[in-house]
């Protein structure tokens, strides 16, 4: 039971599950699986169907996505982290590749299991929220800074 329990605290670490009362918790780490990738392995691929988010517990990894000129990074993810939720909250493929930089150990999280604790956790659909629209932000600035260097670049 001391293995759940870490796992219970290594969630409420995290900003999304600060508040989740620890019962519900400790069925979502109970429900979640604990998984181990190496240094250049994929937690997944840009393509693929969601059907679970990541909760980084130690490590970090690469969000990385295909262009044409092949594989870019786009950012990188650190122990906290949590990941994968977009293709499952938006039932769309996979948005990115998140690649181990180091050794990553993760809990899955099932979407199904993932999908209920927003139904019973409001709170939690903000927090979400919040963190997808400060992404969102942080995407935007990045864009407008790539924008104006290009014109710069053309004048």
């Amino acid at each position: 039971m001391a293995g759940l329990q870490h796992e219970v605290d290594l969630l409420r670490r995290i900003p999304l599950f600060a508040n989740v009362e620890p019962a519900k918790l400790k069925l979502l780490a109970f429900t979640s699986e604990r998984i181990t990738y190496e240094d250049g392995q994929e937690l997944f691929h840009q393509g693929d169907a969601g059907d679970a988010a990541y909760v980084i517990i130690s490590g970090s990894a690469d969000v990385i996505v295909d262009t044409p000129d092949g594989e870019f990074r786009v950012a990188h993810v650190d122990k906290n982290a949590f990941v994968g939720e977009i293709a499952i909250l938006c039932d769309v493929p996979r948005t990115a590749t998140i690649k181990a930089s180091e050794r990553v150990e993760t809990l899955k999280i099932m979407k199904e299991h993932f999908l209920r604790m927003l139904k019973e956790f409001p709170e939690m659909g903000i927090e979400v929220m919040r963190v997808l629209a400060d992404r969102l932000g942080s995407t935007t600035e990045e864009l407008t800074d790539a924008k104006n260097k290009i014109r710069e670049l053309q004048a």
